[in-house]
């Protein structure tokens, strides 16, 4: 009967091939310079023209919404006392009475309801006002 030996001493050592990796590595090196476009600054010496600031340009009306956290509505810092869709068309018709294009500025909580702020919205098409924008506040102001 024979037996096997198994040489347990010599155990081959794992090497690690880096010419992959570095194939990788140049790959991705050569898509990036092909991909990365260089903008080139050129500066120009530009004389604004004077304006006479007495002068306002014709803006239209703004009316400002303010919605609360709880769903509350202020018109022009009018409080409404209902929260209807009827009540708050009926107050934004009258502030923004016959002035044609008026914008309508929502002014939300960010914890307010969605559904308070889509109110807002569907009272200015009642009024027939359809110029609205958003107010925000940049991340830098929000910041204690």
């Amino acid at each position: 009967m024979s037996r096997m030996r198994f040489d347990r001493g010599s155990t081959p050592e794992p090497e690690i091939n880096l010419i992959p990796f570095i194939d990788v590595l140049l790959v991705i090196l050569i898509f990036l310079m092909l991909t990365t476009t260089y903008s080139k600054f050129t500066e120009m010496e530009v004389r604004l023209p004077v304006a006479d600031t007495e002068q306002q340009r014709d803006r239209p009306k703004e009316v400002i919404v303010a919605v609360a956290a709880d769903g509350r509505y202020a018109v022009n810092k009018t409080q409404l006392p209902d929260r209807s869709v009827d009540s708050v068309a009926a107050a934004l018709g009258a502030a923004a009475g016959s002035a044609p294009g008026s914008v309508i500025i929502i002014s939300a909580d960010a914890s307010a309801p969605h559904q308070s702020v889509i109110t807002v919205m569907e009272a200015a098409r009642r009024a027939g006002l359809m110029q609205i924008t958003f107010a925000a506040q940049s991340a830098a102001r929000a910041a204690p």
